[in-house]
C-alpha cells in the first residue's frame, strides 16, 4: 500500500511499516492524566500523533486510533503510600475526584481542538476498565508472574526476566535495576525492589476505591494501558505511542504485563517515541519554574514568555522538527515560527489564486524542480514522517509563487499540470496531513469596541480600589472564553482562549 517506513524503538531500526491487518492499522497513544491542566510538553505527542494518524489515513489505511484518558491509578513508587494522583490533586483542589477529571478531561479536549487536532476512534478511559485490569492482573498471577502482599498485587520483574527480555525496549539491564534501585521505605511487602504495583491496597482515606478479589484498592498506571489496548485493539496491534519519557517504567512494563497474556507475544509491532521538549536549553520541570501550561502559552501568561503564541504558531514549529530529535523552546524560536508560518500561508493563499493555461512549460529545468520539490514531499513523509524536511521544500517553493504572483516569473514558465499539481501538493500536506489551518481572525471591531469599554471600567474600579468590581470583570471574561491580562506597564490587553 506504500513504502512508509517508521523508526521502531524496540528494534532500535527503521523497518518497513506492514500493519497485521492489509489496509488496516491500530495505534494505541498513552492519553493524558488528567489531575492538572496540560502543558507544552504534552503538545508534542499529541501533535506529532495527530500527524502520523492523518499521514496513515491520507495513505488509505483504515485507522482505529485509540489514546486514553486516564483518571485514576497513575502514581510513583516513591514513597511509603502509593497516592494516586487524581486522589491527591482531588484533596487539594477540594473537589470530588472524578470533577477535578471532568475539569482538566475538557480542558485538555479544549486545547486539542485549539491544535486541530483530530478526535481519536477511542478515547477509554481508566476509571471504565476496572473489569478488564482486574481479570488481566488475575491472568498474570495465574501464570505466577505476580503475587499478592497485603492487600496490594507486584509483578514479578526478576522471574519474568528469567525467560522474556525485560528491559529491551528501554535498553535498561535488569541486574542493574536491581543494583541501583533505591531502597524505599515501607516497600518490603516486595519480593524484589524493581517489582511494580499491578493493584495497589487502598488506605482508609484513599477517595478512589473499588472491589477487588484481594481488597478494596486501585489500579496500578501500567496496567491500565494494556488493558485499554488488548480490549480495543486486539493481542496483537500495530503501533503503540508516546513520548520517550515513558519507555520505561510505562511501556517496559506494558510489554512485561501483556505478553504474560498473550502468549509471550510482544503487544504492538512497532513502537514509536517522540523527543522532548526542553526551554531554553533546560529540562522542563517545576524545579525549573518553566512549565509553561497551554492556556498560559496561548495568554502570554507566563513570566518566561514575551507575547502569547498561537496554536497554529505552536503547531508549526513542532513540525519544524523531526519527532525523534530533542526541541527547543525559546521565545526566539516561536517567534521564528510564527514569521515563518505567516510567509508560508501567505505564499499558499497566492498559489490557490494562480491560474496556468500552457500545456508545456515555457522553462523546463523550473518544471522539473518544481515538480522534484513536490514529488519529495511523499517521499520525506514515507521515510519515518520527515516533517521539517517537507517544510523545507515548502520554502524552497516559496519564492516561485512569489515571483510568479509579483510578475517576475510568468505563470506559463509552469505548465498547468505542474501548477496543478503544486497546489494539491500543498493543500494535502499543509492543510490535510499537517492540520495547519488559517490563523484565527483578529477580533473584529466590535468586539474590540466592547473590551475597550470594559478595561476602561476596570480602571476606573481599580483607581477608586473598588476591588470586587475589577475582578468580577476578570472572570467574567474569562468564564465566557477572554482572558484579561494586567500589564507591568499597568495598562491591560485580552486575548481568545
Amino acid at each position: 500500500m506504500s513504502n512508509l517506513k517508521v523508526f521502531n524503538s524496540y528494534t532500535r531500526q527503521k523497518e518497513a511499516f506492514q500493519p497485521i491487518v492489509p489496509g488496516y492499522a491500530g495505534m494505541y497513544v498513552c492519553g493524558p492524566t488528567v489531575s492538572g491542566e496540560s502543558h507544552l510538553g504534552h503538545a508534542r505527542p499529541f501533535i506529532t500523533f495527530d500527524i502520523i494518524y492523518r499521514y496513515l489515513m491520507h495513505l488509505g489505511y483504515k485507522v482505529r486510533y485509540v489514546r486514553n484518558i486516564t483518571d485514576a491509578g497513575h502514581f510513583e513508587e516513591e514513597g511509603r503510600a502509593a497516592e494516586d494522583k487524581i486522589s491527591s490533586k482531588a484533596v487539594l483542589e477540594k473537589l470530588e475526584p472524578m470533577e477535578l477529571v471532568q475539569k482538566y478531561t475538557n480542558l485538555f479536549h479544549w486545547a486539542m481542538r485549539r491544535f486541530n487536532n483530530l478526535e481519536p476512534s477511542i478515547e477509554p478511559t481508566a476509571t471504565g476498565h476496572i473489569v478488564e485490569q482486574i481479570e488481566m492482573i488475575k491472568q498474570i498471577i495465574a501464570e505466577g508472574y505476580a503475587y499478592e502482599s497485603n492487600g496490594s498485587v507486584y509483578f514479578d520483574v526478576k522471574k519474568y526476566a528469567e525467560t522474556h527480555p525485560y528491559g529491551k525496549l528501554s535498553g535498561r539491564i535488569v541486574d542493574e535495576l536491581l543494583e541501583t534501585s533505591r531502597e524505599l521505605e515501607g516497600q518490603d511487602e516486595k519480593k524484589n525492589k524493581q517489582d511494580f504495583a499491578l493493584w495497589k491496597a487502598a488506605p482508609p482515606e484513599h477517595i478512589m476505591r473499588w472491589a477487588s478479589p484481594w481488597g478494596e484498592g486501585f489500579p496500578g498506571w501500567h496496567i491500565e494501558c494494556s488493558a485499554m489496548s488488548t480490549k480495543y485493539l486486539g493481542e496483537e496491534f500495530d503501533i503503540h505511542g508516546g513520548g520517550m519519557d515513558l519507555m520505561f517504567p510505562h511501556h517496559e512494563s506494558e510489554i512485561a504485563q501483556s505478553s504474560v497474556c498473550n502468549g509471550g507475544h510482544v503487544p504492538a509491532r512497532y513502537w514509536l517515541h517522540n523527543n522532548m521538549i526542553t526551554i531554553n536549553g533546560k529540562k522542563m520541570g517545576k524545579s525549573y519554574n518553566n512549565v509553561i501550561k497551554l492556556t498560559e502559552l496561548f495568554s502570554g501568561d507566563h513570566p518566561i514568555l514575551e507575547k502569547a503564541y498561537s496554536p497554529m504558531t505552536v503547531r508549526f514549529f513542532i513540525l519544524q522538527t523531526h519527532y525523534r530529535s530533542t526541541l527547543d523552546f525559546s521565545n526566539e524560536a516561536l517567534q521564528g515560527a510564527e514569521k515563518g508560518l505567516k510567509r508560508l500561508w501567505e505564499a499558499y493563499a497566492h498559489l490557490r489564486k494562480l491560474e496556468g493555461t500552457s500545456a508545456s512549460p515555457a522553462d523546463s529545468e523550473l518544471d522539473a524542480r518544481v515538480n522534484t520539490l513536490v514529488d519529495e514531499f511523499e517521499v520525506f513523509m514515507q521515510d519515518d514522517f520527515s516533517t521539517a524536511k517537507v517544510l523545507a521544500n515548502m520554502f524552497e517553493l516559496v519564492p516561485v509563487i512569489n515571483s510568479i504572483k509579483d510578475g517576475h516569473i510568468d505563470v506559463n514558465a509552469l505548465s498547468a499540470a505542474t501548477l496543478e499539481k503544486l497546489k494539491t501538493g500543498f493543500t494535502t500536506f499543509l492543510e490535510n496531513v499537517f492540520g495547519l489551518t488559517e490563523e484565527e481572525a483578529v477580533q473584529d471591531d466590535k468586539l474590540n469596541g466592547v473590551m475597550e469599554l470594559l478595561i476602561e471600567i476596570r480602571k476606573e474600579a481599580r483607581a477608586r480600589k473598588d476591588y470586587a468590581t475589577s475582578d468580577k470583570i476578570r472572570n467574567q471574561l474569562s468564564e465566557l472564553g477572554i482572558l484579561l491580562k494586567d500589564e507591568k506597564n499597568g495598562g491591560m490587553s485580552f486575548s481568545l482562549k
